[in-house]
């Protein structure tokens, strides 16, 4: 009990900033997804903000600074959460395209609540043991979001881009610096891409919409210019593609990032060759095609993890019952009057997803974990662990769900960081999460969090949101 009340204390010494020169985690079980290789009875030698070494057996206790114990316990990479948006607070109000509820809730007032609880979403990230984010697209505040992560201590690293480049626009969301930008000629792509060029996006993002007023090679010389334009400063595209075509003709014109799954056909042969060909990356985003239609129908399926990190005000809000009925959007009302009918179009999308990321996963395309979350009902932070759920539901062992959410996840993230995060190696960022379970035995236990370790300061799990 004694050795137990000290690694705490040392422990929350360090969560409170006194960060020991070196800090040795003694006797676990290293998991390292990037290579899957399991070391019992390691030891990790942290090193200021580094991982030193990792090593087997008796070491020189002389060399290890301050020790922590961590027999029976597994240490992973810190989970990278590759498609977030810190401009959507995941409540009912954060999309008035989708639903409109400014009568109840005015969409400026929700962008202000967003903007004042940066640090609360932040610190919920590294409860889950989410030390890295992907923000793929908001408004050009998004940056000043990134510089806040950069110099807050309880928050994971972020890279971002800005408003996105689409074929439609979205008015309700536009209160003078809009997160979606609708762009009409190849010249006006390039011009937009040398504007955000400004900024230093770490990615530059595409909304490729299709429906019958916008067909896939209507938008696809604006795709192919904003992509060679962003070539050209040397950022990376992602795009946002659902169906088989538009998916496609994204990679086709050089997007190096897929940021959804393809839900309206089982993907081909050509098309996974196309993908591993060149080298593209695919975020199947899968708890997010759930959320919408479960929350208007008052079917929510949050998981317990959800329930206890995710914000309270949030999810409170997600009850649609709650709301006059007057002031119900018409969406909602149907959603509510036929509630098996949005099951059954939740349904039929994993019919699809699901055999589509189990096929690109066996063919050894690239796979990095991500939820979307921020959209209503893909809660901040614990979303994650209902996408490694339906990740298992499609056939992924719990190994590759890790190395997704690890180092494939790291490669989507990019630059020199992406290059030093998602793997337990000499000389990389001491991002770590240490589980009170193993995760290959069942990925449940990905959750089952007892220490998260960021930038070499260690944080003991429960004391993070207090």
């Amino acid at each position: 009990m004694k050795a137990r009340i000290l690694v705490f204390c040392c422990a929350l010494l360090l969560a409170n900033g006194t960060d020991a020169e070196k800090i040795s985690l003694i006797g676990a079980t290293v998991i390292n997804p990037a290579d899957g290789k399991v070391l019992p009875n390691a030891t990790v030698v942290i090193s200021g903000d580094k991982i030193e070494r990792v090593a087997m057996g008796k070491q020189d206790a002389a060399a290890l600074g301050e020790q922590i114990s961590c027999a029976g316990k597994f240490v992973l990479p810190g989970y990278i959460d590759t498609h977030i948006h810190f401009f959507q607070s995941a409540d009912l109000f954060t999309r008035p395209d989708g639903a409109d509820l400014n009568s109840v809730r005015p969409y400026k007032d929700e962008v202000a609540w967003i903007k004042s609880h940066l640090e609360d979403v932040f610190a919920r990230y590294i409860r889950c043991g989410i030390t890295s984010v992907v923000d793929v697209g908001g408004p050009m505040w998004n940056f000043e979001v990134r510089k806040k992560a950069n110099t807050t201590e309880k928050a994971p690293r972020v890279p971002v881009a800005g408003p996105l480049i689409s074929s439609v626009s979205r008015e309700k969301l536009d209160l003078g610096d809009p997160p979606i930008v609708k762009i009409d000629t190849p010249d006006q792509a390039r011009e937009f891409v040398r504007k955000l060029a400004g900024q230093k996006p770490d990615l530059v993002k595409i909304w490729y919409i299709v429906d019958k007023d916008h067909p896939v090679d209507s938008f696809r010389p604006i795709a192919r210019a904003t992509i060679d334009e962003s070539h050209g400063h040397k950022i990376r595209v992602a795009v946002h593609a659902t169906e088989l075509e538009t998916a496609r003709a994204a990679v086709e014109e050089g997007a190096d990032i897929l940021v959804h799954s393809v839900i309206d056909k089982p993907i081909d042969d050509a098309f996974v060759k196309l993908l591993k060909d060149r080298h593209t990356i695919l975020c199947p985003t899968l708890v997010v095609f759930e959320r919408y239609g479960r929350t208007f129908s008052h079917q929510l399926n949050l998981t317990p993890e959800e329930k206890a990190w995710g914000n309270p005000e949030v999810i409170a809000s997600l009850d649609v019952t709650k709301i006059p009925q007057e002031k119900l959007p018409q969406r909602i009302k149907d959603a509510l009057a036929d509630p098996k009918a949005a099951m059954d179009r939740i349904n039929k999308t994993y019919e699809v997803a699901l055999p589509n990321l189990k096929k690109l996963e066996d063919a050894g395309v690239t796979i990095a974990a991500g939820t979307d979350a921020g959209n209503i009902g893909t809660i901040h932070g614990p979303a994650l662990f209902r996408e490694f759920q339906l990740m298992k539901q499609a056939g992924l062992t719990p190994m590759q769900i890790l190395q997704c959410a690890t180092a494939n996840a790291a490669k989507l993230f990019g630059g020199d960081t992406g290059a030093h995060i998602g793997k337990i190696e000499n000389g990389y960022f001491a991002d770590l999460v240490i589980l009170n379970s193993s995760p290959l035995d069942d990925i449940a236990h990905a959750s089952d969090i007892a220490t998260v370790i960021k930038n070499g300061v260690v944080y003991p799990a429960d004391s993070i949101l207090h």
